[in-house]
């Protein structure tokens, strides 16, 4: 019986019906999701240094100021920071 294997530009072209679908490249994919709701500030300086490296931080930001997430670190930043971009930008 042979096995079929699906090449990683075969998968990349698959269709994705996810709404977000640059979730699945999030350096957060794996990480507990109570670090992005932090208790302290080196709590939160721990998760905004994994969107630091995280190859759809915008795309994750972007999502976050269209969704109007009220809470946590998203894209980087905190909800105060957020806020303030938010206003800036009305």
């Amino acid at each position: 019986m042979q096995q079929t294997v699906m090449t990683l530009a075969e998968f990349l072209q698959a269709p994705i019906t996810e709404e977000r679908p640059w979730v699945v490249f999030a350096a957060c994919r794996d990480a507990d999701p109570d670090l992005f709701f932090p208790g302290s500030k080196a709590d939160e300086a721990a998760a905004k240094a994994l969107c630091a490296i995280c190859p759809v931080r915008l795309e994750c930001h972007q999502y976050s100021l269209d969704a109007r997430e009220t809470f946590g670190v998203w894209g980087g930043l905190n909800e105060k920071q957020r806020r303030m971009q938010l206003r800036r930008s009305a």
